[in-house]
């Protein structure tokens, strides 16, 4: 979706930027805004890494990144990126490079070669001779004609850098806070270093900016001030988010903000998973904020009411769990096979107030028996009565008119069908199949 056709409830025109290109994906304005994950394996268990780039690119990830901390690592890369493709992962693959990127980038050049892209700490790019290791990089990526971005971590900022505008600052007559000089520092250390990138030859247009905080409000003032500083994509997150429920909303929150006022072009939610977990959440956590503001649609939205005191039990919560479920595990199918199915918008309701009119609002809908209520759930198929369903198999029935009704309506076909029958000669009108 261009920024010309970005949906204009309330949000702004997506900022202007290079576009970049990193493998098959673009990044930048004039391009959707992507989701991005990153690996928590060891890059040097290959058949680990593989594994959970596959998982995270069917959940939706559009690009992954890797960590390549050490001469394994680097070596197992360009298997990694072979294995990937060999199974038709054609995902997007970053190295994430810290202390000793430029050996290791220098070293082992088809680690080099293979890499979509290459992630930049200028606060970590090595000791004393940190100009030096930093040009060391930038050759690379122009040598192997790749692009890189420059994040910069309120967590590792450049030392060096803050002490000389800590300084500077102190002899202020009026002096800032030291929050405010670390925000500026965060600044002048993306743009100073990307400005050092194009000096040493690497196009504006292989240049994506990052500067990553943990505080929400952090967040929005420093992308704010860089977005407007400068052209260059920029990539959002709110880092170290934390677990759960807290991770979530205060990703949410900051990056929800920003988007809405048209800055971003890359976006990952960087929560804590639980052990064992899956890594995959951090996925659809993303897809889903950008689907809410109405930015990017990814898989089908199911609405559900929260429940009270006239619905039924756990059935309505069950068969809302059951069918989100059942569209997940279908979506890689589905995804392939019905082009638009990701603005399909489903209803699973649980009583008779807002159940009818719910799903009428939704393309395909069931309202279920409240408490009291007669046992009986009439289906909604684009606004009208369907059907009326009753009895033990009501989740597997509504299953059934849910695959015809993609079938029929997003199949390839389906819209040269549907403009024939709209063309057909009339027939004699035959009974209504929504019944009681």
């Amino acid at each position: 979706m261009s920024a010309e056709n970005t949906p204009q409830y309330g949000i702004r025109p997506r900022r202007r930027t290079f576009s970049v290109q990193v493998g098959n994906v673009w990044i930048g304005s004039d391009h959707p805004i992507a989701v991005q994950s990153m690996t928590n394996t060891d890059t040097a268990d290959v058949a680990a890494t593989v594994e959970q780039i596959q998982a995270l690119a069917e959940a939706g990830s559009e690009l992954v990144r890797i960590t390549v901390n050490q001469e394994e690592a680097a070596a197992a890369v360009p298997e990694i990126v072979e294995r990937l493709r060999a199974r038709g992962v054609n995902v997007p693959i970053i190295g994430d490079f810290h202390y000793n990127g430029h050996i290791l980038l220098t070293k082992y050049p088809a680690c080099a070669q293979a890499l979509d892209k290459y992630r930049i700490n200028p606060g970590n790019v090595g000791g004393k001779r940190q100009d030096e290791n930093f040009r060391t990089i930038i050759e690379r990526a122009i040598e192997y004609n790749k692009p890189i971005r420059i994040g910069v971590n309120w967590g590792s900022l450049d030392q060096r850098l803050l002490t000389e505008m800590m300084d500077e600052n102190a002899k202020r007559e009026r002096p800032k806070d030291a929050r405010s000089v670390m925000i500026e520092a965060m600044l002048e250390s993306a743009l100073r270093s990307a400005r050092f990138a194009e000096e040493i030859g690497l196009p504006s247009n292989r240049i994506i900016l990052s500067a990553k905080v943990s505080g929400v409000q952090d967040l929005i003032e420093v992308y704010q001030r860089l977005a407007a500083m400068c052209e260059y994509p920029l990539h959002l997150g709110l880092t170290e988010a934390g677990m759960g429920t807290k991770g979530i909303v205060a990703s949410t929150a900051g990056l929800a903000v920003l988007l809405q006022q048209g800055i971003g072009d890359t976006i990952r939610i960087s929560i804590t998973p639980s052990p064992g977990g899956d890594r995959a959440e951090e996925v659809r956590v993303a897809q889903q904020i950008l689907q809410s503001l109405e930015i990017r649609s990814f898989t089908p939205q199911v609405t559900s009411c929260p429940g009270c005191g006239r619905t039924t039990s756990t059935f309505f919560q069950e068969m809302a769990r059951d069918i989100q479920e059942y569209i997940r595990k279908k979506m890689p199918q589905w995804r392939e096979r019905y082009p638009g199915v990701e603005e399909l918008r489903v209803a699973v309701m649980g009583c008779v107030v807002n159940g009818p009119g719910e799903s009428k609002h939704a393309d395909i809908g069931i309202s279920l028996p409240g408490t009291f209520e007669e046992p009986k759930a009439p289906v909604y198929v684009d606004g009208e009565l369907f059907t009326t369903l009753r009895g033990d198999h009501i989740v597997a029935e509504f299953i059934d008119i849910l695959n015809n009704y993609v079938e029929k309506r997003y199949a390839p076909n389906a819209a040269k069908a549907a403009e024939a029958e709209s063309t057909a000669p009339e027939e004699p009108v035959q009974a209504a199949n929504a019944v009681e």
